[in-house]
């Protein structure tokens, strides 16, 4: 038998809501699986049943109980992610935009991908081809081109 969990007591506003949440509207499947796991506590279902009839694991049915217990209904809720930092600053963006407006090197009719990236290495960024691409597209510039991007009617 698994951990004893605190008894989960609904109150009718709260039952009424999770209800409405499961049967009516578009919600996040993970929404709705933590909606009913909660009806299921508030039945006194045991943690192993609610797994398997909602197709959670038994992880996940402690962690929403655990989060019920601090939260109420902000347990159904996505916490926030932090997700990877950004590689490209603004500072990179505003050097890569400088140098693509600047004169072109010697030996060289225009700005390439390859030869702006060579001169953010020698500043001391790490960056890659593909991100000063999109830095450029970014800020609607094209290297070397004679037009600004507005078509003339």
């Amino acid at each position: 038998m698994g951990k004893q969990l605190d008894k989960v007591e609904l109150s009718a506003a709260e039952k009424a809501t999770l209800e409405k949440l499961i049967n009516k509207g578009k919600h996040a499947a993970r929404k709705v699986k933590r909606a009913q796991i909660l009806l299921h506590l508030d039945k006194g279902k045991q943690p192993r049943a609610i797994a398997e009839a909602v197709g959670l694991s038994l992880a996940t049915v402690y962690n929403v109980h655990g989060r019920f217990l601090k939260d109420r209904l902000g347990a159904l809720e996505e916490k926030p992610r932090p997700g990877q930092p950004r590689k490209v600053t603004p500072e990179v963006e505003a050097a890569v935009t400088r140098i693509a407006c600047s004169q072109a090197p010697d030996g060289h009719a225009r700005w390439t991908v390859s030869l702006i990236n060579e001169e953010i290495v020698e500043l001391g960024y790490q960056v890659h081809d593909e991100s000063v691409r999109l830095i450029l597209k970014k800020a609607s510039s094209s290297p070397g081109s004679k037009s600004s991007g507005a078509s003339a009617r």
